[in-house]
């Protein structure tokens, strides 16, 4: 993908980009200022629960603006996106043969801009809102200066903002390649959207934003007991992911995704401080969906860092699966996804 629009730099531009789940997730970080992991990680783009994003480079603004689902954003998440827009600024700079000529006048890489973003989702709830949202803020950003980047390039970039947004450049399954300096560590798409149907219905039991971000639990990650035990089964974990995604195996999928899982919710509560991301309602929604199996329905759970719980099945089962999820008073909302596309940009934008 490449998001320069014909032959012209385009000052505004939009972008959608689908949050995504990991199978095999990544806790703990080997270079915190470069958002470098300790291991490789594995995930699916998600079709319906994305990030619409639109960004202008305006030569009159004295600081750059950020509304996020129709509200002034916080000061934290408007100075995360600021580090990303100076980064991308950055690029455009070094880059004067963009089509700006030598004005810095006329050049946006010295403009502030307007961003506008909005999710289809709960947001900071561990429904990977950072993954899609900054994904699409770093499509958007490099249209919008005139980049011309290539998919490695937007990824690693993309990762600098938020470690799993990486992932969310591409469409269907991913595979993170952890790497060892920034221009390494980056996504790859391992299989397409079309290669498995497979169902993630989210069991969304609270909307909140989570007490402790990734951020903080990442720094944290390095206090746990566990963490070096964790990272010794890193390895097979990928593996097995890998050949069942590619085999559409849910069981061999779905026990895979279940371990990890817990091993990294054991890494989070065990770290000094102690990191605890489930609720009464994750619990309930994880017993559920073991009992469900013991009956011989097809499901399984992982979970991020947050307290929603994410339930892996085939299409044929979803009725099920939402018919019990509605029986779970915990249970606010089912937003129900597959796998979904890459990064694209829009024609239509948010003003």
């Amino acid at each position: 993908m490449n998001p320069q629009i014909g032959s012209e730099i385009a000052m505004k531009a939009s972008a959608r980009a689908g949050a995504n789940i990991a199978f095999v997730k990544y806790w703990g970080q080997a270079d915190p200022e470069l958002n470098l992991p300790l291991n490789n990680s594995l995930s699916m783009t998600l079709d319906n629960a994305f990030t619409l994003t639109t960004v202008e480079f305006l030569p009159g603004l004295a600081a750059d603006v950020l509304r996020l689902n129709d509200e002034p954003a916080g000061a934290a998440a408007t100075r995360r996106v600021m580090a990303q827009l100076d980064r991308l600024r950055a690029l455009a700079a070094a880059q004067p043969a963009a089509g700006f000529g030598h004005n810095p006048a006329l050049n946006p890489a010295s403009w502030r801009a307007r961003v506008e973003s909005r999710n289809s989702f709960p947001t900071g709830a561990g429904i990977a809102s950072s993954a899609s949202g900054f994904a699409a803020l770093t499509v958007a950003a490099a249209a919008g200066l005139g980049l011309d980047l290539t998919p490695a390039e937007l990824s690693a970039m993309a990762r600098l903002a938020s470690g799993s947004a990486c992932r969310s450049l591409h469409g269907g399954y991913v595979e993170w390649l952890a790497g060892t300096s920034h221009a390494d560590s980056y996504a790859v798409q391992f299989a397409p959207p079309e290669h498995w149907r497979l169902v993630d219905a989210v069991a969304v039991v609270s909307g909140e934003a989570k007490e402790v971000p990734s951020e903080a639990g990442h720094r944290l990650a390095s206090t746990s007991p566990f963490l070096a035990a964790r990272l010794a089964t890193v390895d097979g974990a990928l593996a097995a992911c890998r050949a069942a995604i590619l085999a559409r195996d849910l069981d061999a999928l779905g026990e895979a995704a279940e371990a990890d899982a817990l091993s990294l919710h054991a890494v989070a509560l065990t770290s000094r401080p102690s990191v605890w991301y489930w609720n009464c309602g994750t619990q309930a929604v994880v017993e559920a969906v073991r009992a469900w199996r013991r009956d011989g329905l097809p499901a399984y759970f992982t979970i991020d860092a947050g307290p929603n719980v994410h339930i892996l099945t085939l299409p044929e089962h979803l009725p099920a699966v939402r018919a019990r999820l509605g029986e779970i008073p915990a249970v606010k909302e089912v937003i129900v996804c597959g796998p979904g596309p890459g990064v694209t940009l829009l024609s239509e934008h948010l003003f």
